[in-house]
């Protein structure tokens, strides 16, 4: 039976705001270069009056941006998430309806609150640093959940940051459970080196009996085996899930589709951003095994793709961009 949608992803719904910044001034700021920090409003507000103006706004969050890779490249997603009855609320939902995806949002079901907002601050290395302030996101709970929907899906996808918050942890794994009842292959990303050292067990809560299809970088993969040899990460990440991706940058990819190992090579580009570039990736991979890609050609999709991506600022690419990388793989 064909599924209304390719991919139902479950996040933090973040407008992110993009800031070019020196790595004088986040020393200056005393933030930690490279990782997610969750902060309070007040923390935050006090970081926004010492940024200059940011370059970019979008509705992010990680499962966000792999939703609308999805939703571009001509696929169908659903998103589930929480924003709030403010200004910011208005635009995330707006934007996700603008990026052809399908929603639990509406105008008329938004709760009184703040909407979580992401800095996204970009140093010349191209290394991203994000401070984020979870607003209502972080109070995610089951009734943002579509059971209709997720039970037709071929995959339910769901973003490791919810691992920070009780009750998103606790709705992640009921989405998985409706899934795993409902046929409904199941999706995870570790999503940040933060969210594994200091949530591991939240994690695994989250992972359970194991995920079909597992996503991590290498400094994430090798946080969450506790080891930099990449035979023995391989060996733990199939205890976790069935099928995995890890990125390895410079180094490409390596994909694991339940039998065989892939080795994706990576496109030389020079830089400027890496916002995004995970969930680029999987919004690719997801794309393509859910539309007759190979696994080996999804991962090309996927290489080319984040290689184009990291060359602009911004965690998105122009849809006709995307869409004609398609032509690079088929």
């Amino acid at each position: 039976m064909t599924k209304k949608y390719n991919v139902y992803g479950i996040g933090n719904a973040l407008v992110d705001m993009e800031f070019k910044v020196t790595s004088e001034l986040l020393s200056d700021l005393a933030i930690d270069k490279g990782v997610m920090t969750l902060m309070d409003e007040t923390q935050q507000h006090k970081i926004i009056q010492q940024l200059p103006n940011p370059c970019k706004k979008c509705s992010g969050g990680s499962a966000a941006n792999t939703l609308v890779a999805i939703s571009q490249l001509g696929g169908k997603g659903f998103y589930s998430c929480k924003v709030a009855d403010d200004d910011e609320g208005i635009f995330y939902l707006e934007d996700l309806l603008r990026c052809g995806l399908d929603t639990n949002l509406t105008l008329d079901n938004r709760l009184i609150g703040i909407t979580g907002k992401c800095l996204v601050l970009v140093t010349p290395d191209a290394d991203r640093t994000m401070n984020t302030f979870l607003g209502i996101t972080g109070d995610l709970t089951p009734q943002e959940l579509n059971k209709t929907a997720l039970q037709n899906s071929e995959y339910l996808y769901i973003e490791g940051y919810l691992v920070s918050s009780p009750t998103a942890k606790n709705t992640a794994i009921l989405a998985k459970n409706i899934a795993q009842k409902a046929g409904v292959k199941t999706a995870f990303s570790l999503s940040d080196p933060n969210m594994v050292e200091f949530f591991r067990d939240g994690i695994l809560e989250i992972i359970g009996d194991g995920v079909d299809l597992l996503f991590a970088n290498e400094t994430e993969a090798s946080t969450m085996a506790k080891t930099d040899n990449l035979e023995s990460i391989i060996t733990h990440f199939k205890t976790l899930a069935r099928t995995f991706a890890i990125t390895r940058g410079k180094e490409g990819s390596l994909i694991f589709d339940g039998e065989n190992l892939h080795e994706i090579p990576a496109f030389p580009v020079t830089a400027v951003d890496t916002v995004g570039a995970g969930d680029m990736y999987a919004g690719c991979i997801l794309y393509g095994i859910t539309n007759g890609l190979t696994w080996n050609d999804a991962g090309k999709l996927a290489s080319v793709a984040c290689a184009k991506l990291v060359t602009n600022f911004g965690a998105r690419l122009e849809t006709n961009t995307l869409q004609s990388l398609l032509t690079q793989v088929l």
